[in-house]
């Protein structure tokens, strides 16, 4: 029963976000590309609230070790949402994205963005890279969270100052979320003494 009552409340959480946002008035003067774009940010952001519940074993049904392997799987679906919400925006405004990426805009959301958006391929490469480099898993740890640390920030600062297809309430509730699954993890002792 509490395992049925977890998954349930996760696709709660999940499925009001972004139902909310898809029942925006906004969206109908929108362009597909556009709001395909959108739309990846925030799946984006819901696999940001997953991560660090599959890492430490949090989901009932996905011990530590399988946890930790669908992790990368959806580490792989987060990096290619970002990749789907940049160019998807690049397609509709270059300009606007050349602007963002270049810290030349004058929106205060798109600093946030691009710092968040380096920090996620840098997540990813030092994922890869891991092995070859032959990391001790102390420096991997940190580094990897102080990287997702970043991303967190940069995306949940990111999210709360755009006013855009995403409904104010359940944005703020998926941003705190966000930070305090992740705040959970981090200082929980028993996740780093499972991986050692």
């Amino acid at each position: 029963m509490k395992a049925v009552l977890i998954w349930g409340a996760l696709g709660l959480v999940i499925a009001v976000p972004i139902a909310a946002a898809a029942m925006s008035p906004l969206l109908a003067w929108r362009e597909p590309t556009y709001i395909i774009a959108g739309f990846a940010g925030i799946i984006g952001l819901v696999l940001m609230l997953v991560q660090p519940l599959l890492a430490a074993g949090f989901l009932p049904g996905l011990p530590a070790v399988a946890g930790r392997r669908v992790h990368r799987w959806v580490g792989a679906g987060l990096l290619l949402a970002v990749l789907v919400h940049v160019i998807g925006l690049w397609i509709t405004s270059p300009p606007d994205v050349v602007d963002v990426l270049l810290f030349r805009s004058p929106t205060p959301f798109s600093v946030w963005s691009v710092v968040a958006m380096w920090a996620v391929f840098l997540a990813a490469l030092l994922a890869l890279l891991r092995r070859r480099f032959r990391l001790s898993p102390k420096i991997w740890r940190r580094g990897h969270t102080g990287l997702v640390a970043v991303v967190i920030v940069g995306t949940v600062v990111h999210a709360l100052l755009i006013e855009g297809t995403m409904e104010p309430f359940s944005k703020a509730a998926l941003c705190a979320l966000v930070g305090a699954v992740f705040l959970k993890v981090v200082i929980d002792l028993r996740i780093w003494s499972r991986r050692r």
